[in-house]
Order: C-alpha cells, then structure tokens, then sequence
C-alpha cells in the first residue's frame, strides 16, 4: 500500500530508508527461522487506508525464558473481575479526552482516523451493526491492536470474559487480550468470544499457529476451510462477506489484523500503540510490559501510551456511531460526534 506523499512522508522515508520494505501476509511462513534471525515487522499508519511497512530489528527471545518480554506466563487465563471491569467499564470520560487530544494534535502516536466505507453492507441479523475480526494469535499487529478493539466493544456492550494472551515470541510477545481460549501450539481457526451488545453483532475469526516460533498465517482458503468447518453460520457469512469485498483494492483483506467496524473496514491496527511514541527501530515498550501494567496504565491514562490506546478505540467506535446513526451513548459525546464530523462528513 502507498504511503502519503510530501514532507511528512519525506520525512518518514529518511527514518526507514536504511529498512527493507515488506508485507504483513505471511509468504514465508516456511522461512520462520529467517524470521527470527533476522526481526520483526512494525507498520506505522501516516493516512486512512494506507500503510507504511517498516522491518524493525529487535532481539527474540528464546522460547521458555522468563520475565515481560520473554514469556508466555499466565497464557489463557481470564482476567479476574477487577481487570475485566477496566475494559467493561471504561468511563466514558476517557474516551472523550482522547478524542480531544487526537482532535487537537497532542497524540504523538499515530492514529489512522477513519475506515474505509465499503460498497455493500454485511447484515448479522437481529438489527444489530456487525464488527468482524480476522486475525492471528501470532500477530504483534493484532495483538497491540486488540486493547483497542475491546475498550472500543466496551462502550456498546460488555464482556463475561476475556484472557491474558501474547503474540508469537517470535514476533515480539506482546501481552494482548484473547476472545477466548486459543489453542496455542498447533494450526487451526476460532471464532468464539464471550461478548454482547444491543447495537452490535461481534465476529471473532482467529487464525492460530504455534505462537512458540515467528508470526504465521494460513492462507484464506484454509482460513476458510477451518471456519466452515466450526458450524457457525455467522462467521461462516461474515469471512464470505471479506472474501466478496476484497474484490474491491480499497477495502480489500491484505494481512491481518482486518476490521469491519459497521459500514467501514480498517486495513490493519488503527493506531500504533507500542509507548510513548511512535516507535523506532528496537524500541517497543510495550514488549516490556505485563498485562497488569497495561491494564492498570488504561485503568489510569497519564500518559502517550494510554491516551493512545483510548484514541484507536476512538476511531473504531466513532465508525460504528456513524453506521448506526449515532444511536448509543457514547455517540453523543461531543468530541466523538466532532471527529465523525471531521473524517467522514
């Protein structure tokens, strides 16, 4: 995908020109050892539906070692109550400063501030508005990406559960959230959650392998394969729905994660959320971090890195708000009803 042009761009292409460019499809799912000689891929989002890809060299740590950062500690357990309420119950307040400040210009991380609106809309049923997720347990990208998604499903519902999960300690090990248990040392899909709403319909379809090695993706048609074969006729419907709007370039499956916030799809994480700071090369706190951490910094933002995880679930719930005519609560608040204003007016 193209990146912006002018100074910014110009700018960005001096910081990376020493990097090599590359994709976030797994083409070399068969070179993982390469892989993780040789780093991992961070993707900085400069413009709405363009992306940056950025080859960031960092150590990998070896599998079984202890301590943030090098760990798969406490892997599929639900958080308790307490660490649930944090996301169920979010005060609104939080999401509105965020805005603010990525109205304002005061978010130093980047935040693509819109999706792209597809030509026809996926219907779930029950007059709900649908979010689908196609992902990968092995995704630094998803895994970053997921705080956002659920203090954004926040707002329009709540969660029974949700699980301490990491991406591939090859391709970070990034503390992240789980939908559901995932099987994590073999190749396959899930596509449970434990989640519900009134406004929305949530479609989780999550492509698992080894997370012990790099990142790793089936490929579609397996994908495919593995989600008809779990008998949910949602999800079943939901990945036909991706696989007939890729035919379009602009809102097209390009590697995960892949997001359908209403009537608007995100070609990857919307908003680079590692630190303080959009990262440079082998700077990425949040590999550092343990889900406590994250979770008590997003239970008390005072910081870039919070700010900026409310800001990504900004841009997703200011999607939904307007795909459902700005219908639940949160899509009264004036700083989300200014960004909608602003990006998709």
């Amino acid at each position: 995908m193209a990146a912006r042009n002018g100074k910014e761009q110009e700018s960005l292409r001096k910081t990376i020109s020493r990097l090599k460019m590359i994709t976030n499809i797994s083409l070399f799912v068969g070179i993982a050892g390469i892989l993780l000689a040789s780093g991992m891929a961070i993707y900085l989002f400069t413009h709405p539906g363009k992306t940056v890809y950025v080859n960031v060299t960092t150590s990998v740590p070896a599998p079984g070692q202890g301590g943030p950062g090098n760990t798969l500690k406490y892997i599929n357990e639900p958080l308790n109550a307490t660490e649930l309420a944090i996301i169920n119950n979010a005060p609104q307040s939080y999401f509105s400063k965020a805005a603010e400040m990525f109205l304002n210009g005061s978010i130093q991380n980047t935040v693509s501030p819109a999706g792209t609106k597809a030509q026809t809309a996926f219907n779930p049923g029950g007059g709900k508005a649908p979010v689908i997720y196609l992902g990968s347990i092995t995704c630094i990208f998803c895994g970053e990406n997921r705080w956002s998604m659920a203090l954004a499903l926040s707002q329009f519902g709540s969660f029974k559960n949700l699980y301490n999960g990491y991406s591939a300690l090859g391709d970070a090990d990034v503390p992240t959230l789980y939908w559901t248990v995932e099987p994590i040392n073999s190749s396959n899909t899930t596509v449970a959650n434990e989640y519900s709403s009134n406004y929305l319909t949530f479609v989780s379809m999550e492509d698992t392998n080894p997370i012990t090695g790099g990142f790793a993706l089936n490929p579609l048609s397996k994908i495919a394969s593995n989600v008809d074969a779990r008998g949910n006729s949602t999800a079943t419907a939901a990945l036909n729905y991706v696989l007939n709007i890729s035919a379009n370039a602009s809102t097209a499956f390009q590697g995960t994660p892949y997001t359908v916030w209403g009537n608007y799809v995100f070609l990857g994480a919307d908003a680079v959320a590692f630190g303080n700071s959009t990262p440079s090369a082998g700077t990425l706190p949040l590999t550092t971090m343990t889900h406590k951490q994250v979770l008590a910094e997003i239970a008390s933002p005072n910081d870039q890195f919070a700010w900026t995880e409310y800001a990504g679930a900004d841009a997703y719930i200011v999607a939904i708000c307007k795909s459902i005519n700005n219908t639940a609560p949160i899509c009264g608040d004036s700083a989300i009803r200014a960004w909608e204003t602003r990006y998709y007016s």
